[in-house]
């Protein structure tokens, strides 16, 4: 996914009213202000009573539901027939501004994960926190994409990195990136 595609989708569902937060290597890169690696999809969390509106305004542009393993109403991907992929994690908010995903499906990012702020191709955009990030990408084993994400925003908040994440360490090729 290229980053003027994922500005477009940005400032398209702004525009149809449609809510949402950047997340995963994207919003790693937003944090930066630049883009610092290849993606191969574009991560976004979506509130829950958005969802019919985001899946009508991105199937209008040509993405459909694309078969995933741990696919459910909370986690989706699109995809259109130029390959480009939008993996939808959906939200609930609370009055405070918590955030909740289906706890049965192990998806829930924590309240106050949607306060950040970043900027991709010089457009303001909402994204996931830096710190909250920096906790999903060091819960599962890392690919080479999440090293350099976590080395990124390891160098952003000033924090050490987490040995799990050291350049020596394995290698895990083949998974999606997020």
């Amino acid at each position: 996914m290229e980053g003027d595609a994922v500005v477009e989708i940005y400032m398209a569902l702004a525009r149809a009213g449609v809510d949402i937060w950047i997340d995963g290597g994207w919003a790693v890169d937003a944090h930066v202000g630049r883009q610092t690696r290849a993606h191969s999809d574009l991560d976004i969390a979506v509130e829950a009573g958005s969802v019919a509106a985001l899946r009508q305004h991105l199937a209008d542009r040509g993405y459909a539901n694309t078969p995933s393993g741990d696919a459910s109403e909370w986690n989706f991907v699109l995809a259109d027939a130029n390959g480009r992929r939008i993996d939808v994690h959906v939200v609930a908010l609370d009055e405070d501004l918590g955030v909740h995903g289906e706890p049965r499906d192990g998806i829930a990012y924590p309240a106050g994960s949607l306060t950040g702020q970043g900027r991709l191709m010089d457009i303001p955009v909402r994204c996931i926190r830096a710190d909250i990030l920096l906790r999903f990408k060091t819960s599962y084993p890392p690919r080479p994409v999440d090293r350099h994400d976590v080395a990124t925003l390891c160098a952003l908040l000033r924090q050490p990195l987490p040995l799990s994440h050291a350049p020596d360490r394995g290698q895990h090729a083949g998974q999606p990136d997020r």
